[in-house]
C-alpha cells in the first residue's frame, strides 16, 4: 500500500539529519561556491523542493551544518546545567567542548571555505556568525548574566565578558591551527589549553599582592612610614 501525505516528524527528522550529513561532506568535498544543490538532494536523497521548504536554500543549508557543529557547546551552557552554580566549572567544562569543536579537521576547513567565500556570497557570511560565533555568544552572555544576578560576577556588560571568553582561545595558536602551521590537539592538550586560557580570564596574570603598577600591596604605605 502506497503511504500518501506529509512524512511523521520522526522521518523528517532523519530525513533532515540525512540532508545535513551529506551537505556537511559535500561542503568540505567542494566548497560553497562550486557545490550545486542537485548534487547535494542527489547524495541525500530528496528533493529540491525539500532543501528550500526547510532550508531556504543554499547558504540556509551551510548554516544548519554550522548549528549543528555550534550545538556541541552551547547546549553546555543550558540554563539547567548542573555546573550553573560553579561558574569556573561550568566555564572550564564550556572552553573543552568549544575547544574540542573549532579545532577538528572538519571544522577548520569549514572555516577555510568561509574566509575565501565571503565577500563573494554574503548571505553564507551571515549564516555562518549567525549560527557559528554569534550564537555562541549570545548563549555565553546569557550565563554571564545568570551569574551576576547569583553574585559571581562584577556588573560588566555580559556581552563584553563573551566577547573577552570567546576572544581568548582565538589566539595565535588558533590562527596557526587554522593556517596548517600547527597540528590538531589531543584530548590531554586542549584540557591543558582550556584551563589555563579559563584561568587566566578568571584571576589574571598579576600575581597576589601586586597591583597594576607592578608594586607590591602596601609597599607605597611601608615607604611612607620611614619618611
Amino acid at each position: 500500500m502506497i503511504k500518501c501525505g506529509r512524512p511523521r516528524k520522526g522521518e523528517e527528522t532523519l530525513s533532515r539529519d540525512r540532508l545535513v550529513d551529506s551537505a556537511s561532506q559535500l561542503f568540505l568535498e567542494y566548497g560553497y561556491g562550486n557545490l550545486c544543490l542537485e548534487t547535494v538532494a542527489k547524495e541525500a536523497r530528496v528533493s529540491m523542493r525539500t532543501i528550500y521548504s526547510q532550508f531556504g536554500g543554499k547558504a540556509g543549508l551551510f548554516g544548519a551544518v554550522i548549528k549543528r557543529c555550534s550545538d556541541r557547546f552551547v547546549t553546555v551552557l543550558a540554563e539547567n546545567n548542573v555546573l550553573e552554580g560553579q561558574p569556573e566549572a561550568a566555564l572550564l567544562d564550556f572552553a573543552k567542548h568549544f575547544l574540542y569543536g573549532i579545532t577538528r579537521p572538519d571544522a577548520v576547513r569549514l572555516r577555510t571555505i568561509l574566509l575565501g567565500e565571503a565577500l563573494r556570497f554574503p548571505d553564507l557570511a551571515t549564516q555562518f556568525y549567525e549560527q557559528g560565533p554569534g550564537r555562541t555568544q549570545v548563549h555565553l552572555a546569557q550565563f554571564f548574566a545568570r551569574q551576576q544576578q547569583a553574585g559571581h560576577f562584577l556588573g560588566t556588560d555580559p556581552q563584553v565578558l563573551a566577547d573577552y571568553f570567546l576572544g581568548a582561545f582565538r589566539s595565535e595558536r588558533f590562527q596557526k591551527l587554522q593556517l596548517g602551521l600547527a597540528t590538531t590537539p589531543d584530548e590531554a592538550e586542549i584540557e591543558a589549553w582550556a584551563r589555563q586560557t579559563t584561568t587566566l580570564f578568571l584571576y589574571g596574570s598579576l600575581k597576589a599582592g601586586v597591583d597594576g603598577n607592578g608594586n607590591k600591596a602596601g609597599m607605597d604605605e611601608e615607604r611612607g612610614g620611614k619618611k
